[in-house]
């Protein structure tokens, strides 16, 4: 299962994501990005490469995704700790892939059903991440209050992506 390159890429980003929890409650912000362009890149390569060496699975993707939830939880868990985004959206994350593996049959080994909302709230989650970590390396602390606002923003969104998986689920099965 973990012997293809792309599921090994996938494994140094879940063995990232400590890491980069402990760079963030320790405020070494240039550290933790680049630990966040490592694992950046792991996730824009992992996929390329299972398809390329025709080694894509369903269990590839699922841990790909499990992968993608754990770290980016971790890392916004690290910045509400530090302050700087509300407490709710590293849980929020952690629901939201719950019920994404759930309502796609993963563990039962289909391969993951995707909702638009869903991709870009993933991406996002990988944004925010990144902005915060951004503002510290940078001297843009000034920008800080915006960080908050666009957590908030992503409770929202997540919250609305779980409801429509929800409700598309309630129409399949009526």
């Amino acid at each position: 299962m973990l012997r293809s390159w792309a599921n090994l890429l996938t494994l140094l980003r879940l063995l990232a994501a400590p890491l980069l929890v402990w760079l963030l409650l320790n405020e070494d912000w240039w550290l933790a990005a680049i630990t966040l362009f490592i694992a950046i890149l792991s996730d824009i390569f992992d996929g390329k490469i299972a398809r390329k060496m025709n080694q894509a699975t369903a269990f590839g993707g699922l841990f790909d995704h499990a992968t993608d939830a754990i770290f980016v939880s971790s890392a916004a868990w690290a910045l509400a700790q530090l302050g700087f985004i509300n407490d709710f959206l590293w849980a929020l994350i952690v629901l939201a892939f719950v019920q994404y593996t759930l309502d796609s049959k993963a563990l039962s080994g289909q391969v993951l059903r995707s909702s638009k909302l869903g991709r870009y709230n993933g991406i996002a989650y990988f944004v925010l991440i990144c902005v915060c970590v951004g503002f510290q390396c940078l001297p843009l602390q000034l920008l800080n209050p915006v960080l908050p606002w666009a957590a908030w923003a992503l409770v929202a969104t997540s919250l609305l992506s779980m409801s429509d998986r929800f409700y598309s689920l309630v129409r399949r099965n009526a």
